[in-house]
């Protein structure tokens, strides 16, 4: 039981400091990670998307189809493709360091086309 406990523990840790040098890429407070809510608010700033998102993360099966959009819109912002963001979604403990820690740049810009 100790073997799962100290796994759970390292997996949470790397996934704290994966999404906060993500935030930090994307110009936003680093910090923000470990404040729950406040967390997806930056997250919905970063992919450029509005803040009534948020209420669609309490409505049962609404939530996982806008999680998978949010993933596929943090894809862009980092001009990655269709492929990295399904990798996100369904392997995000190999992708998400691989965003946070590659060489990706952030991309402000309004609009993306990819």
């Amino acid at each position: 039981m100790a073997i799962f406990y100290t796994t759970y523990y390292l997996i949470t840790i790397l996934l704290v400091v994966t999404m906060w040098k993500i935030f930090t890429k994307a110009n936003k407070p680093g910090w923000a990670v470990l404040i729950p809510f406040y967390n997806i608010i930056v997250l919905l700033e970063i992919i450029k998307k509005p803040l009534w998102w948020i209420f669609m993360f309490l409505i049962p099966v609404a939530n996982i189809v806008f999680a998978i959009i949010m993933n596929i819109e943090l894809a862009k912002r980092f001009n990655r493709g269709t492929g990295f963001a399904l990798g996100l979604i369904f392997l995000g403990i190999i992708f998400f360091p691989i965003l946070a820690f590659g060489d990706d740049k952030y991309n402000d810009y309004e609009e993306i086309y990819i």
